[in-house]
């Protein structure tokens, strides 16, 4: 640090500066061959290689200078590996015949990650064999209800990571793919339109993490997951579907969000198959209907450990979770930003859940609206948790004094528990 005039940036070893350069987009990269002799090639030995036109229009003269300068940048690279090629240009039509030629020379160059996203796009027969790709990431941007040719058989031997989302014939455009991955471990799949009543069928034994998005009004439909090493389930979107857990024994976390709840019973039937995880967060945007129809019945939650409860009404769903989670130590419930107070209630159970008595350690209240319902809420939990260590409430909303007034009044509500901990934030 004391010594004067030195460029110490240029003095780092050729492999920290190509790897510093790899962590930006490539354009920025290329503009420090303007620095200094010692600059002018090095980044031409980036790992990633990083082409972001996001935030542009279509514009002949800016597409002119974009395929220019992607064909550039992969006329130099001839032999060294490219562990990232992200080609992100939503917004403008680029030939298809350019882009299937740049991802053919990035599986030349044993691609580990392509990350795709434009418009328009036809992928090479070399695509569909690369030896080398482990993640993949492909979206259209433009709502395409052609089907992709795919070749009519698909091997992608070392492929681990799958994110996809399609418009149409997912069991085309989709399941083809999957089924020519065969050490899957992490998918992805959003599905905006379906055009034919089908069963979706996960049959995956790699598979470790499944993230379901379905944004479609469609008839009801049967998914079935037979993956027996499944940790993680996420289910998001809209409700039209019933689900057949085959297998998912080793489901340890799952999280359900969805716009269209108006089918409760497909709801009921979902969170049965996922009656043996640990960790639960579900995220309700209509809990107005919800509140009233849906009943769990002798639905039973026996390895509860963590629950997060968004959106739903306290009147019902939060003591019937309580009531079928006899393992649960940590609790976290929030309210949506619209949710009118009038449909909010606070009914106490009938008998205090096992879960208050023996095990629930923390609760966490986001988005807290200081509502009558809340407020009683709490006032239960913190007179019959017996086991509670910490309530943090976060306040949304509200003025400094009616703050003020309602910490001082939860701070003196009788506690069930000696060492439990009141913060506010």
């Amino acid at each position: 640090m004391e010594s004067e005039n030195i460029d110490r940036l240029s003095m780092l070893p050729e492999e920290i500066v190509s790897h510093i350069l790899s962590l930006m987009p490539t354009k920025f990269a290329a503009r420090t061959s303007i620095l200094s002799k010692r600059w002018r090639y090095s980044w031409m030995f980036v790992t990633n290689l990083d082409f972001d036109d996001s935030h542009r229009f279509h514009i002949p003269s800016i597409l002119d200078n974009l395929t220019s300068f992607v064909d550039r940048v992969l006329e130099f690279r001839e032999s060294s590996q490219v562990k990232l090629f992200r080609l992100h240009i939503p917004t403008t039509v680029v030939p298809k015949s350019c882009v299937s030629k740049w991802i053919d020379k990035a599986v030349g160059l044993k691609v580990c990650e392509f990350d795709i996203q434009i418009m328009k796009l036809d992928l090479p027969l070399s695509f569909f064999t690369c030896k080398t790709l482990t993640k993949l990431r492909l979206h259209r941007t433009q709502v395409d209800f052609t089907l992709w040719e795919f070749p009519s058989s698909i091997s992608l031997p070392c492929l681990k990571t799958l994110d996809i989302l399609v418009y149409s014939n997912p069991a085309v455009n989709a399941f083809k793919l999957i089924n020519g991955c065969p050490i899957l471990e992490n998918l992805s799949l959003k599905i905006q339109w379906v055009r034919h009543i089908e069963d979706f069928i996960f049959n995956i034994p790699t598979l470790k993490r499944l993230s379901l998005t379905m944004e479609c009004q469609m008839h009801i439909i049967n998914i079935v997951l037979d993956v027996p090493h499944l940790e993680y389930l996420f289910v998001g979107g809209d409700f039209p579907s019933f689900f057949v857990m085959k297998d998912v024994s080793s489901l340890v976390e799952a999280s359900i969000s969805f716009s269209d709840l108006s089918s409760h019973h497909l709801l009921v039937d979902l969170l049965k198959g996922l009656s043996g995880v640990e960790s639960l967060f579900a995220e309700a945007n209509d809990s107005d209907y919800f509140g009233e129809q849906l009943c769990l019945g002798l639905l039973t939650f026996t390895n509860m450990k963590h629950m997060e409860l968004k959106g739903f009404s306290h009147s019902q769903l939060i003591p019937q979770f309580l009531e079928r989670s006899p393992q649960l130590k940590h609790l976290c419930i929030g309210n949506l930003d619209d949710q009118p107070e009038e449909s909010l209630s606070w009914i106490e159970p009938k008998i205090v859940p096992a879960c208050l008595i023996t095990t629930l350690k923390t609760i966490k209240f986001s988005k807290c609206k200081g509502w009558k319902c809340d407020i009683e809420f709490l006032e239960y939990m913190l007179g019959n948790a017996e086991v509670l260590k910490t309530v943090t409430i976060t306040w949304e909303n509200l003025s400094i004094e009616k703050r003020d007034r309602l910490r001082a009044h939860l701070l003196k509500v009788p506690r069930a528990s000696r060492y439990c901990e009141i913060i506010f934030l």
